[in-house]
């Protein structure tokens, strides 16, 4: 019989109590992420953990910020063509929280121009809705949604 989660897909655990495997495991990964080491084989001879163990959990075990950072959102976003707009929405998503990772701004027609921001969620602020909302009252946004 397969035991489902009762809180969903994913769970908080304090590494006190994982098995010592799974902590391992994150120290391979963050070696390799850092630099620290070059190659898989490397980073699990230093960190004393199998490299037969470190794949078999390496897509299953995070820490909560490696996890967090996985909270990525596009959002589109139609603006007057009046100086300054745009740096009030860079500005609102940095004090967010949000970490631009690509950004397109079309030519204005109308008096109007499109701009899609693809933003890393972090902080107190994870939530796109939340975000777009706070970008749809910025002076000079006409209107915002996410694109999924």
């Amino acid at each position: 019989m397969e035991m489902q989660s009762p809180a969903g897909k994913y769970a908080v655990i304090s590494c006190e109590v994982l098995p010592e495997v799974f902590l391992k495991v994150m120290e391979v990964k963050r070696l390799l992420a850092t630099g620290e080491e070059k190659s898989s084989a490397s980073a699990c001879k230093r960190a004393e953990i199998s490299r037969s163990a470190y794949y078999k959990y390496r897509d299953s075990v995070f820490t909560y910020e490696e996890k967090m950072q996985d909270r990525i959102v596009s959002l589109h976003a139609v603006l007057k063509d009046t100086p300054g707009v745009l740096s009030a929405v860079l500005a609102c998503l940095h004090h967010c929280g949000a970490n631009i990772v690509s950004l397109n701004q079309n030519a204005a027609v109308d008096g109007a121009a499109a701009a899609t921001v693809t933003v890393r969620l972090s902080g107190a602020l994870t939530d796109g809705n939340a975000l777009n909302e706070e970008v749809g009252h910025i002076p000079g946004v006409v209107e915002t949604r996410l694109i999924f």
